[in-house]
């Protein structure tokens, strides 16, 4: 069952603002991913540490999805793409502050949920944009290497500000970060 939500969950975690992993939309749709990333990540470290009601689970499990995208970066590396085409996520901390939250307050679930999440939100936006900082110029990378397999809607074009968030993708990636949030508190209640 762990390995199930283990693989399940970072698979959620990972599509939510998939963007954000290919430089060319990195700074496009760097609102809707912090919110998706942060909301997918306290839901799923949080069920995960409930489950074992052990600290540090969470860092384990932002470990295992830190892993994961790394693997998928070496293979757009062994495809021919630069190294800077993918961007992995910095997880690790903030599930870190999870851990420490959960741990402080005896491990009271509420506060891991509430302080816990909360520090995710604060945190994680924060974490990528040093992240961000450091790669190339993400419409050089989106010019030079276009991907193969993007939908027609994906197609890297010379941005515009506002125009990205009136499409659909952005609408909906935002709203399902939104909709987690009641999802996540649901999640704990059951694992009572």
């Amino acid at each position: 069952f762990i390995v199930v939500v283990a693989v399940n969950s970072t698979l959620l975690t990972i599509n939510a603002g998939d963007h954000i992993f290919y430089t060319d939309w990195a700074w496009t749709s760097f609102v809707v991913f912090s919110i998706s990333q942060s909301t997918m990540l306290a839901v799923g470290a949080i069920y995960y540490m409930l489950f074992t009601g052990v600290p540090g689970t969470a860092t384990y499990y932002a470990t295992i999805m830190t892993i994961y995208t790394w693997v998928a970066k070496g293979a757009w590396f062994a495809l021919g793409y630069p190294m800077d085409f993918v961007t992995v996520p910095i997880w690790i901390p903030s599930a870190m502050l999870l851990d420490l939250t959960y741990w402080a307050t005896r491990r009271n679930k509420h506060a891991a949920i509430i302080i816990g999440g909360t520090l995710i939100g604060l945190s994680l936006p924060m974490f990528n944009m040093i992240n961000l900082l450091l790669i190339r110029d993400p419409l050089e990378v989106a010019f030079k290497y276009p991907r193969p397999t993007l939908p027609p809607y994906m197609t890297p074009i010379e941005p515009q500000v506002g125009k990205f968030y009136n499409s659909p993708v952005a609408l909906g990636s935002g709203a399902g970060a939104v909709l987690t949030v009641p999802i996540a508190a649901l999640g704990a209640k059951l694992n009572t």
